[in-house]
């Protein structure tokens, strides 16, 4: 799975906007915005901060 289809699949799971996780990842809606568009990819700190988000939400990736 591609990192814009987890941040969409994530989002829907937690029932979020794109402005709300943005505010919990401390990112820009543009942002995330562009990550989901796929016209973008976060960090390396971006990507830790996202896992981190979804350890502490019980969302766990099988890859």
């Amino acid at each position: 799975m591609e990192f814009k289809e987890k941040l969409v699949y994530v989002r829907a799971k937690l029932n979020l906007t794109q402005e709300e996780l943005a505010k919990k990842l401390n990112v820009s809606f543009p942002t995330i915005s562009r990550w989901e568009n796929g016209k973008t990819r976060p960090t390396k700190k971006g990507l830790m901060t996202f896992d981190v988000f979804c350890k502490e939400n019980n969302i766990i990736w099988e890859d």
